[in-house]
């Protein structure tokens, strides 16, 4: 196992916490959207859900094995979310 720079870690840090509250927040309108159900509980069950989104997202941020997949991973994450998000306001 391999020590991380403190750069690395800085990084990793900052994605799990800026980039886990962007792809929660995104995710979370997306799910609420997607939801077949009255609009405050489709709100309230898609805000629960992007609670664990995020803990996830900070989780996968300190377990991916490279920085590159890390944020390939990222940017896959945030180009499905914008295309269900867009394509449900059709």
């Amino acid at each position: 196992m391999r020590r991380w720079s403190g750069k690395e870690i800085t990084l990793r840090g900052l994605f799990g916490l800026l980039g886990g509250y962007g792809l929660a927040a995104l995710w979370c309108a997306v799910i609420a959207r997607w939801l077949p159900m009255a609009p405050l509980d489709a709100s309230l069950i898609a805000t629960i859900l992007s609670f664990l989104l995020f803990a996830a997202v900070v989780i996968w941020a300190f377990a991916s094995r490279s920085l590159g997949r890390l944020t390939g991973g990222g940017a896959v994450c945030i180009l499905a979310g914008i295309v269900l998000l867009k394509g449900s306001m059709l």
